[in-house]
Formats: C-alpha cells, sequence, structure tokens
C-alpha cells in the first residue's frame, strides 16, 4: 500500500483498510491490537456484556466518547478498533499540532463522506489541549451526527472539556493496565517474529519482565518501548540470542518510569498522597512519595513550601521545632538545590511524620474568622485602644487597661474580646476533637 494513500486531504494519518504496519514503526505501534480480541485491559469497558461490548454487537450507532486515562492504556486503540469494527471512516488529529483550520478541513471531509453513506470516526488526541472555541467549531458536527467523536485525554475532562461538548459524549474512565497485564503484552511481543521483536531472538528471565511490568507503571508503551530498546542495544550471543538482563532493561527504561504532567492532575494526586501520608504519620509512605515527585522532576522548592504549610497545619503546637525543621529544610533547599537537597527534604519528611499531630492552629484560626467576618463592624473596647493624643485620653482610650507583667491577675479578669464575643474559646484543644496526637 502506498503511504499516500494513508493521509486524509489534511495530512493526518487514515485507519488502514487492512491490518497492514510500517515495518519501521516504533514496536508499541506495530503491537497495537486488530481486534478486541487482542485487547488487553480495561475488562470494564470491552468484557463480555460490558459497554463497548455490548455496542459493538449490538450493531447499534456508535455515541460520541470521552476516553481518560493515563498514558499507554489503551485509548488511541480503542479509538481505532471501534471505527473499524462500527464500519466507519478513521480520521486522527492531534490537539497538540492543530488549530480550527484542521478541524474545519477534517468536518468537510467527514460531511463528504456522509453524502457517501459513511460516517466519520474523528479522533482527537490530547483534546484538553484544545481551547474553548476549537472545541466550539466541534458541536454542531457531533449534534448533528456528521462525525463521531472520540477524543483522548490524560486529564480530567470535568476541568478540560466544555460543558457544552463534555454533555453530548459519553466518558469512559480507563485504567492504568496491571502487571499482568503489561506482562501479557511483552510476552506477546516477545513471541511475535513479524509484528514483536521475535526475530531478535530476545531472552529475558521471567523475573525482569514482571520488573519492568511492574517499572512501566500501567504504560504499556512504555513497558514496549523500553523491550524494544533493549533488543535493539543487546549484542546477539553465538547461538543468535540476544540476553535482557535487568541493568539492560532499566538503562533503556531511564527516567521515563518517573515522567509526570509537573501541571496536570497526576502531579497533584502525587502531592496530595504526600501531604495525607504526613498527615497519617506514616513515613514510609510519605518518604515514598516524596520520592516519586523529586524523581519524576518536581519543583524541590515547590516541596519545601508544602512541607512549611503542613509543619503548621498539621503538627502545630503539638511539636513546635517541626515549624524549624520545615523552613530549614527550605533554606538549605533553596541554597543548594538539587540533587543534595533531597536529604534535607527526605529529613523534613520524616520528622514531619513523626512528630505529634495537632490542627489547633488551623481550627483556631478559621472559628475567629468566621466570628471577625460575622462581627467586623464591632468596635475595639476602649481600654484596648492606644491613647497617643490628649483627645484620645479624654474621650477614654486605654482607660482601664492594666499592664499584665505588674498586675498577673489582668490575664483573667480584663477581657479582650468585643463585648458580643465574651466567652468565646478558640482554643477547645481538650476533649473537643479540635487536636489530634498520634506518633509513630
Amino acid at each position: 500500500m502506498a503511504r499516500d494513500e494513508m493521509m486524509t486531504l489534511f495530512g493526518e494519518a487514515r485507519e488502514p483498510a487492512s491490518d497492514e504496519t510500517w515495518p519501521d514503526a516504533p514496536l508499541a505501534e506495530r503491537m497495537r491490537p486488530r481486534s478486541l480480541d487482542e485487547f488487553v485491559g480495561q475488562g470494564h469497558l470491552v468484557g463480555e456484556g460490558r459497554l463497548v461490548r455490548r455496542i459493538l454487537d449490538e450493531g447499534g450507532p456508535l455515541p460520541s466518547l470521552i476516553l481518560w486515562g493515563g498514558p499507554g492504556t489503551g485509548k488511541t486503540t480503542l479509538a481505532r478498533l471501534l471505527a473499524r469494527m462500527s464500519g466507519s471512516q478513521f480520521a486522527a488529529l492531534s490537539a497538540v499540532g492543530s488549530g480550527i483550520k484542521e478541524v474545519r478541513e477534517a468536518l468537510a471531509e467527514a460531511r463528504g463522506a456522509r453524502r457517501r453513506g459513511r460516517r466519520t470516526v474523528l479522533f482527537i488526541d490530547e483534546i484538553h489541549r484544545f481551547n474553548k472555541a476549537q472545541q466550539d467549531a466541534l458541536l454542531p458536527a457531533v449534534e448533528d451526527g456528521t462525525i463521531v467523536l472520540i477524543g483522548a485525554t490524560t486529564e480530567n475532562p470535568s476541568f478540560e472539556v466544555n460543558a457544552a461538548l463534555l454533555s453530548r459524549c459519553r466518558v469512559l474512565v480507563l485504567n492504568a493496565l496491571g502487571e499482568d497485564e503489561v506482562a501479557a503484552i511483552l510476552r506477546r511481543a516477545l513471541s511475535d517474529p513479524v509484528r514483536g521483536v521475535g526475530s531478535l531472538r530476545p531472552a529475558v528471565s521471567e523475573e525482569d519482565l514482571m520488573r519492568l511490568a511492574r517499572a512501566a507503571a500501567g504504560d504499556a508503551r512504555v513497558a514496549l518501548s523500553t523491550l524494544e530498546a533493549a533488543a535493539m542495544a543487546s549484542a546477539p550471543d553465538r547461538g543468535g540470542e540476544r540476553r535482557l538482563d535487568w541493568p539492560l532493561i532499566a538503562e533503556a527504561l531511564g527516567r521515563a518510569r518517573y515522567a509526570f504532567d509537573r501541571q496536570g492532575e497526576d502531579f497533584y494526586n502525587l502531592i496530595s498522597a504526600f501531604i495525607k501520608s504526613l498527615r497519617n504519620s506514616d513515613a514510609n509512605a510519605a518518604v515514598y512519595w516524596l520520592a516519586r515527585m523529586i524523581e519524576g522532576g518536581a519543583d524541590p522548592m515547590f516541596v519545601a513550601r508544602r512541607l512549611c504549610i503542613l509543619a503548621s497545619e498539621d503538627v502545630g503546637l503539638a511539636d513546635p521545632q517541626a515549624m524549624v525543621q520545615a523552613s530549614t529544610a527550605a533554606q538549605i533547599t533553596h541554597l543548594i538545590g538539587l540533587p543534595e537537597a533531597l536529604y534535607p527534604l527526605t529529613q523534613a519528611t520524616i520528622y514531619l511524620a513523626r512528630a505529634p499531630k495537632s490542627n489547633l492552629v488551623k481550627t483556631a484560626y478559621s472559628a475567629a474568622a468566621a466570628d471577625a467576618a460575622e462581627s467586623a463592624r464591632e468596635p475595639v473596647p476602649m481600654h484596648l485602644r492606644n491613647a497617643v493624643t490628649p483627645l484620645m485620653k479624654g474621650v477614654g482610650y486605654g482607660q482601664g487597661y492594666r499592664y499584665a507583667h505588674d498586675d498577673p491577675s489582668a490575664r483573667d479578669e480584663m477581657p479582650c474580646l468585643p463585648p458580643g464575643l465574651m466567652g468565646r474559646d478558640y482554643l477547645q484543644d481538650e476533649g473537643s476533637g479540635a487536636s489530634t496526637s498520634t506518633e509513630r
């Protein structure tokens, strides 16, 4: 098949009529499933009696979909399979390099196909990168059935896809692949001499295979790319076999196993796990999440700032030294940077996780702030006002004030709250649930 026959008028790859794949394509592309029977994972969507399988088996119209899941979970593959099995034309755009012009060209071609009696599945990868105008341009074609839109996103569509477009699509969540599922994909690639790397005769132990499956963190593309790189980098022995041991695989894997989008939802999920582990006094988990962030490229000063916040918000007066540890770690991190800064950050993490916990500071301020909002016009009591001029003193400023250093009884007898808030106690930490103290 000529390559030009696989292109649309607007330059994007069209699903080939056959199962042919370019021989120089990456392994992950060559091993892309050609049927639902080859599709690994996402049993909650494609298993017997599940939504996607039911739609295809019943032959009903394919609805527009938003496929939400992490990298390498099968979003593009599922879109291609749905188009093929529903008899639709498949066209693809990437929101990274496409704009309104490309969208309009795609829709024009889809209208032409519809007049010829064939529907078009328009697949838009990274659809969350389209702005509002670009997403709005899709609405009429989705609504009148010119296209079946399948958008793929790694970000929460509730935040990244316009409400109008979201309401016209079903959202399907694709889960990260399990270790056994990634291992099954790797085994298929190892044994396939045509689409896989079987012709290279790679040999890898089951233990190392599972280590790679685990390190890929549910991303089949990472696993396959690593396997291909390791196989290509290894030299065959006298018998023509290529031994893929763990050091070679780890070198091929590189830092991909830690990669995450610093502005994406996964990053904020990691931060959430880090903070909640600290709050729960789980030092082991806290150090693990810290390592995930640092090795993934997180800004160490961002982590340091979060430690400073937690030192007051969740430890507070239960251990005042927590703020010293956190602020010192932040200063050292600012001074020396990575990689050495990981040590003070780890020390502060362990200290804060082990420290007794109290949210008294937070609850006290929150309660006081609520009262402050309701009593913003309450005047400051006259005895607490500073009489800096004779006139102010003459009208009563400072009258009745008692200096607590000379008059210790003033602490109990001189009120300092406005009259409307007399008796209010923001520090009810004993037996009220406002404070907790845990230590491991």
